[in-house]
């Protein structure tokens, strides 16, 4: 037996109800009965928070590898930046036009190349452990 309980909703909230019904092929009083089971479950709040959770750790791991990676990235262009500036010899005042016009057209190069890399979803990031690896000698492991 069912008892008969009156209720007002938002006329948005009884949209979205009639519109679930509609899809699930069920009547609204099931749909919100099965929230209202749902709500009111012991395990529901538990559920939930074990989604969070998974979520969370997601985010974390997502962050993490974030972190990795500007990291890499910092200690990547600081040690270019070094090697650059110690092994760069001056130049002489008659040589600078030729260089930057060089400099250009090298710079031009790489943004065309760094473009196509990025059209093609690669990245030097993964690159690297890849890299790394091939250059381990067989057998050394950590």
């Amino acid at each position: 037996m069912r008892d008969r309980m009156n209720v007002y909703f938002p006329p948005e909230l009884l949209k979205q109800i009639a519109d679930l019904a509609d899809r699930k092929n069920l009547s609204r009083s099931a749909i919100v009965e099965a929230a209202v089971a749902s709500f009111l479950s012991p395990d529901g709040a538990d559920r939930r928070e074990a989604a969070f959770t998974r979520r969370l750790d997601r985010m974390s791991r997502q962050m993490q590898r974030l972190e990795r990676d500007v990291g890499l990235t910092a200690e990547t262009l600081a040690l270019f930046i070094r090697f650059w500036l110690t092994i760069t010899p001056p130049l002489p005042n008659e040589a600078q036009a030729s260089a930057q016009a060089k400099g250009r057209e090298r710079f031009e190069g790489f943004v065309e190349a760094l473009g196509r890399r990025l059209q093609k979803g690669q990245s030097l990031l993964r690159e690297i452990p890849e890299d790394i690896r091939r250059q381990e000698p067989v057998g050394e492991t950590d």
